[in-house]
Order: structure tokens, then C-alpha cells, then sequence
């Protein structure tokens, strides 16, 4: 079922004032026969089933996902219109559904949408101004970064400068004007990182074109921990924290160099040179200090960083006097990402160059295990997987299902009409995007520009 509808309450951040100002409430019954009605004061689970972008790059998800669906099929049992656009990822906590958009002819205003799980219901929406307005177009990030959750709040940033923590009946908890503070973000085609979380802090980053910077935030507060230099490189990736020996280290991919920062301090504990073109994909954990890093063909750059343009796997290690050195342990010259990240699951890397072609790699040696061509195309929403599946979300809509164990591919699903030819996504890409999706409890959460859908 698809519907138009306004939100159930809406409230407005002035960044000047943090001032709340309510506007025009209105509820609308969807009519979906679920048999539960929905208020501000929904009760939550503890913990977030999907918490922030690429879900902490665990995307191995656990129990049975759906497996057929089309367009206006039984299996998409709600559809919702977003205020807006936005391109970053759906996130999951309790009953509820969070996403973020931008609107106006210069991205004057930003929105966090709450939705309900069940129906598509929309419970709430805060608006906030943007504190660098540019042209709405195609060819720079539109709400790009992805948000956070944990079992006391949501966390939302855009790339125009609003830092903010809400709680979970849309009041604002804490706001920062990062270009009040750090002055005017510009980057080439805007800022995609994405929010990063442990349990008490948030990591944001900040890689703009002169003087970038890494921020650390008391999740509590909104105060700033720690302020380092960014990479001074150029980037759509986001920061990731990886396990390793002693602890975790947040991790940050841009043009032509890989670095590792200490958490706690923000002190730079290594850094790796010998790559290139790395600058889209966001650092997959593969376990015991491991991640992978995706190399594409570059985003309108000449061999971006100068260093190997080959995909592969980078090992974390301490070495005797207690500093940490990173190396690659192997290369797949082939395997090439797009704009989507690569995926580490069942033991395999998962890689999916621009043309649609996965290239599924053994995780300990990098020995190509098969090469197949996805009736998805190319992607630019992180894959995802339970322990039977991984999930291929093509870029116009259709979602390609492959066996974990044999790399055959076993579905194909269509989201949306092909002909529903709306105004491009992106430069050179005709009608609507698939961005991003995240799962739990058996239901997929896929998100496109304007709208979210469900399926079970």
C-alpha cells in the first residue's frame, strides 16, 4: 500500500535558538488492518536492530529475510513518501524506522522522519535549518551521512554542518552548528561519511577541501572529546571502528591513504600509502584486526592517490614496542567496487564492480572463488546477509539474491515499475535510486531518494 500523508507531529529547530516550534499536526490512518495504533510515546528495545550505517559493518543478519517481492505485491506490505531527498541509510530501533532528508532549492531545511516498523505510519518529523545551503541538485550529496542509534537516542548529522541528538519522541536533546564553530564546509560533490559509534561516543568526520577534521562527541553532552586533522584526501567513505588486538581502532579510507586513530585520544596510530582510487568504498571489519578496502575506478579522478589500484585485505598488527603497522596480506586485481561498498560474509568477500558484475573472493587467501553477472547491475547500497543469502541492492530497483555457499544467483525482485522514469539520482543515472537497506526481524527496509519501503 502506498500513501501521501503529513506526519503525526512536527516540531522545527531554529539553529540560532535551539527554539521548538510545533507546526500543523495531523493524523492519518493508513488502514492496514495491523490492529495497533501508534503514539509519541512508543516504547523501544534495548537494543537497535540496525543502529547506523552499514549496521557497524556487521551486516550478516540473523533469521529469515523475504526472498520475492514486486511492484505492488503482497510482500511490500507499506510504502512512504519522504519529506524531500535524501540518499543515507534507514535506521532500525524497537517498532520504529528513522530516515533523513533535505528539501529547498539550496537544501535550506534538513528532516529526521520517525516512521513505525509495522505500517509506515509516520509519528514524527524535526526540521532543522542548514547552515551551508547550496544548490539542490544532482551532482552533490543530498542528506548523504547516515544517522546513529543506541537505547537513549538518535543521532543525526547533515553534510551542511547539523550535528544533533534527539530522543525518541522527537525532542532535541543537543545541537551543534559545526560551521558556526569550524567554519564553511566545501568538498567536491559534498560530504557522504556517515555517523560512527561506540558506546559512549560519536565519530564524525569532516573531510572537506581545506582544513578537514576528525571529531569525537560525548553521546551524552554533544560535547567534543577530541578535534584531529582529517586526511586531507578526498572521500564519500565513512569512518569505521575495527576490532583488534588491545582494543578497536577507528579507521578512515580517502584518496590515496588509509589511517588508524586511536579512539580514546584521536592519536594517529598508523597510516597505509599503497593505494589508489579508494575513494568510495568505507572499510569492512573481517575479524581478528582484519578489514577489507574497495578500490573502484575512480570518481572522475586519474589514478586517485597514485598508490596500487587493486582491492584487498589489510591486517592490523602490533608490533614489540607496542606501535601498530598496517599491511595488505592480498590483492584482487579485479575486483572492483562502485559507489556501493564490498561485503564480508560466510567467510567470503563480496564485491560487485560498476557493471554488475560479482566478483565473490575467498576472505583468507583472495582466491576468486566465481565471477557472476547480477541482474541487479551495478549497486550503490552496501550489500546484506543471513546465513543462506547476501543481497545485491541494484541502483535502479531491482535486488539480485545469491546463495552464500554456491555464489549462484537464485532471485531477482523489482521494487518499482521500471518505467517510472522520475528525475535522476545522480549524474548520468535516469530515474530513481536504490540507496541503502537494513534489516531486522524478517522484514528488509529498502530506502530511495524519496521513499522508504518495507518487506516482509
Amino acid at each position: 500500500m502506498h500513501a501521501s500523508y503529513q506526519p503525526l507531529k512536527s516540531v522545527r529547530f531554529n539553529r540560532r535558538s535551539t527554539e521548538r516550534t510545533p507546526l500543523r499536526c495531523l493524523a492519518v490512518l493508513l488502514g492496514l488492518g495491523l490492529g495497533m495504533t501508534y503514539g509519541a510515546n512508543l516504547a523501544h528495545a534495548d537494543e537497535p536492530a540496525w543502529d547506523r550505517f552499514q549496521s557497524g559493518g556487521s551486516t550478516l543478519v540473523e533469521g529469515e529475510l523475504p526472498m520475492q517481492w514486486r511492484p505492488e505485491g503482497e510482500s511490500i506490505v507499506w510504502t512512504a513518501d519522504i519529506e524531500g531527498y535524501g540518499q543515507s541509510s534507514p535506521i532500525l530501533h524497537g517498532e520504529r524506522v528513522y530516515v533523513t532528508s533535505t528539501s529547498g532549492e539550496n537544501k535550506e531545511r534538513f528532516h529526521v522522519t520517525a516512521l513505525a516498523l509495522a505500517s509506515g505510519e509516520p509519528i514524527w518529523r524535526a526540521s532543522f535549518d542548514n547552515p551551508t545551503p547550496e544548490t539542490n541538485n544532482n551532482y552533490v550529496c543530498r542528506a548523504a551521512p547516515s544517522p546513529a542509534v543506541d537505547a537513549t537516542a538518535l543521532y543525526v548529522m547533515n553534510e551542511g554542518g547539523v550535528l544533533a541528538s534527539l530522543d525518541f519522541d522527537g525532542g532535541l536533546r543537543w545541537e551543534r552548528d559545526l560551521v558556526d564553530e569550524f567554519g564553511p564546509i566545501s568538498a567536491r560533490h559534498g560530504l557522504a561519511a556517515s555517523l560512527e559509534q561506540n558506546e559512549e561516543h560519536l565519530f564524525v568526520w569532516i573531510e572537506r577541501e581545506s582544513d578537514p577534521y576528525l571529531l569525537c562527541i560525548n553521546k551524552g553532552s554533544g560535547e567534543t572529546v577530541w578535534k584531529v586533522d582529517g586526511l586531507g584526501a578526498t572521500t564519500w567513505g565513512s569512518p569505521r571502528l575495527v576490532q583488534v588486538a588491545g582494543g578497536e581502532q577507528l579507521v578512515c579510507s580517502a584518496s590515496g591513504i588509509l589511517v588508524g586513530f586511536d579512539p580514546v585520544t584521536g592519536e594517529r596510530l598508523w597510516t597505509l600509502q599503497d593505494i589508489a582510487n579508494n575513494t568510495s568504498s568505507t572499510p569492512m571489519p573481517a575479524g581478528d584486526g582484519r578489514f577489507f578496502i574497495g578500490v573502484s575506478n575512480g570518481r572522475g579522478e586519474d589514478q586517485a592517490g597514485g598508490g596500487d589500484t587493486a582491492s584487498g585485505m589489510v591486517s592490523i598488527e602490533r608490533q614489540e614496542g607496542g606501535q601498530y603497522q598496517a599491511r595488505f596480506i592480498w590483492r584482487a586485481d579485479r575486483a572492483r567496487c562502485s559507489f556501493g561498498s564490498p561485503l564480508v560474509a560466510g567467510g567470503q568477500v563480496w564485491v560487485v564492480n560498476q557493471t554488475g558484475v560479482l566478483f565473490r573472493l575467498d576472505a583468507e587467501t583472495g582466491e576468486t572463488r566465481s565471477t557472476t553477472r547480477l541482474a541487479a547491475g551495478g549497486i550503490w547500497a552496501t550489500p546484506l546477509a543471513n546465513d543462506k543469502q547476501v543481497y545485491f541492492f541494484g541502483q535502479k530497483g531491482v535486488t539480485s539474491i545469491v546463495a552464500i555457499d554456491s555464489g549462484e544467483e537464485v532471485a531477482s525482485n523489482e521494487l518499482w515499475a521500471g518505467g517510472d522514469d522520475q528525475p535522476a539520482g545522480a549524474p548520468g543515472f535516469s530515474g530513481h535510486i536504490q540507496y541503502a537497506a537494513a534489516a531486522g526481524d524478517g522484514v528488509l527496509v529498502i530506502r530511495r531518494g524519496d521513499r522508504v519501503y518495507a518487506i516482509r
